[in-house]
Formats: C-alpha cells, sequence, structure tokens
C-alpha cells in the first residue's frame, strides 16, 4: 500500500493534474486542504468544481461547518481512518494538497504540543486587544524566530497559539514540531509541483480576479455575521471584510488578497523545503510523473 503525496503552493494546479494522476492509478483523493474542508467556503478557497468531484471520488471537501472547531488533530484520525478505508479496494491513495500542517499530520502525526491551556488562552487574547499584534509578534520573534517562518504572522490566532505553547511548555514551538514522528503502516511518496515564481505569481493574479468574477465579495458579504469564526480568518476573506467595514477601498482589497496570497505562497514553499525526500515537478509534468512513480 503506498500514500501517493501531492503537494505545492496555492494556484500552481494541484487540482488538476491530481484528477488525471487519480484517473490513471484509478483511486480516490483524500484532500488536505485546511480550507476547502468547509462547505460555506466555495468561492474564495477554489475547491474542485462539481464536473471535478463528479470524476474521481474525492474526501473532505465541503465536509465541514465554518462553525466546527476542526483541529488538524481531529484531521488526522478521520484522514487516517479514511485512508484504510480506501486502502480495501486499492494499492494507491493520493493525498493532495498545501497545508503543510495537514500533510504532515497524516504523513508523519501531530507533534506532541501541551494542549490549550484556557487561562492563558484568555490572558493573550486580552492582549492582544489591549498592545495589538506587533508587540505579540517581537516577543515570538524572542521566543522562537524559526516558527515566524513557517506561520503567518499576521494572524493573531497563529501569533496567540504560538506564544501559548512557548510559555506553556518552556520551550521554541518550532523544537516540539520537529521532534515527533509516529511511524505508518503505508508507503509514502511526495510528489512536489513547482515553478518559476514570476509565472506562479501571475496565476495567482489571475485566479484572485476570477474569485471576484464568480462573486467572492457576495459570498463574503453573506458570511460576514460570522467573520470572527477561525475558519474566516483567511487570505480572500479578512480583507474583504476589511472594505465591508470601510477600512480600504474594494480596490485596495483586491490588491492585499493578491500580496497575501503570493506571501502564503511562498511560506508554503518554505515550509515544503524541508522534506528532502520530495521529487520535485512542474505540473505539467503528468507522463513524467507516472514514469518516475511506476517505477
Amino acid at each position: 500500500m503506498t500514500l501517493l503525496v501531492l503537494l505545492g503552493p496555492t494556484g500552481i494546479g494541484k487540482t488538476d493534474l491530481s484528477i488525471e494522476l487519480a484517473k490513471y492509478f484509478d483511486t480516490e483523493i483524500v484532500s488536505a486542504d485546511s480550507r476547502q474542508i468547509y462547505r460555506e467556503l466555495d468561492v474564495g478557497t477554489a475547491p474542485p468544481s462539481p464536473q471535478q468531484l463528479d470524476c474521481v471520488k474525492h474526501h473532505f471537501i465541503k465536509s465541514r461547518s465554518i462553525a466546527d472547531e476542526y483541529t488538524a488533530g481531529k484531521y488526522e484520525f478521520d484522514a487516517l481512518e479514511t485512508i484504510d478505508k480506501v486502502f480495501i479496494q486499492n494499492e494507491f491513495v493520493w493525498l493532495v494538497g498545501g497545508s503543510g500542517l495537514y500533510i504532515d499530520a497524516v504523513c508523519k502525526g501531530i507533534d506532541n504540543i501541551p494542549p490549550t491551556d484556557s487561562a492563558l488562552r484568555i490572558e493573550l487574547v486580552e492582549r492582544y486587544k489591549n498592545e495589538g499584534i506587533e508587540s505579540m509578534k517581537q516577543e515570538l520573534l524572542r521566543l522562537d524566530p524559526d516558527i515566524c517562518n513557517l506561520i503567518d504572522i499576521r494572524n493573531p490566532q497563529r501569533i496567540t497559539r504560538a506564544l501559548e505553547v512557548c510559555l506553556t511548555s518552556g520551550k521554541p514551538y518550532s523544537a516540539l514540531r520537529k521532534n515527533f514522528e509516529k511511524q505508518r503502516p503505508f508507503n509514502i511518496v511526495k510528489i512536489g509541483l513547482e515553478m518559476e515564481r514570476e509565472i506562479l505569481y501571475r496565476q495567482i493574479n489571475q485566479r484572485v480576479d476570477t474569485m471576484m468574477n464568480r462573486g467572492l465579495l457576495n459570498e463574503v458579504e453573506n458570511l460576514y455575521p460570522f467573520r470572527n469564526y477561525n475558519a474566516l480568518k483567511t487570505v480572500g476573506y479578512r480583507e474583504l471584510f476589511d472594505f465591508i467595514d470601510g477600512k480600504t477601498s474594494l480596490d485596495e482589497a483586491i490588491e492585499l488578497i493578491k500580496r497575501n496570497t503570493r506571501r502564503y505562497a511562498k511560506r508554503q514553499m518554505s515550509w515544503f523545503a524541508r522534506y528532502p525526500e520530495i521529487k520535485w515537478f512542474n505540473p505539467n509534468d503528468l507522463k513524467k510523473i507516472i514514469t518516475v512513480l511506476k517505477k
């Protein structure tokens, strides 16, 4: 049994390629995308279309509500259970996505990180309200500079959780994440997608324009009452919430979505660069990928 992992930054073309690969290997796709899992986020997360979902069976696409508190730890349990079921009738399963933490959860397990400290969490949330995010960033840079290259340091939730782990454990969050790995009862082969950065960034910009044309603003307006949900503290939604609140113009919000998506893609590539076992290909290298996997 072999788990085939297709990973890469947002906007690079994982969805189209994964469907062709799953069809060739006659198997199913388990999504490792931490936002496509939410059914209400239809436009802004670019999930597979209904036609694509008809071509190949997918798991964890629109399977949860934004009201659900869904963690990487829960995903690890659910995804492994699903993969085991698919392996009953298939020699291969595709794990596809760009969420590094979800991929790590399946391939090596969630690290032995301390559970949430509710009292400290409340204290940190109050600190954020009173002092803003900048002082928290500076403290995290002092306690754990490495983790700042792996998380979105503009996201208060990520900063708060990282500080909480550092302060609770007395150790860098990044060190705890590196020193833990579970053995899996299947082989794992990782295929990564890469391309010239200028081309990727151009694709990302075009993708944002396409989302706006497909009704992203209308989707965000409908979700505005739920803007404080963790699932909505993500690129494409928070910028348009700021527009609705009158903090930016629409043109400024769109440019911020493009910029922040490009920055997110850069962080994804930094995360994946930690995996020496990845075999890298261009998204157009379907035949080359198949040839390598057949060997």
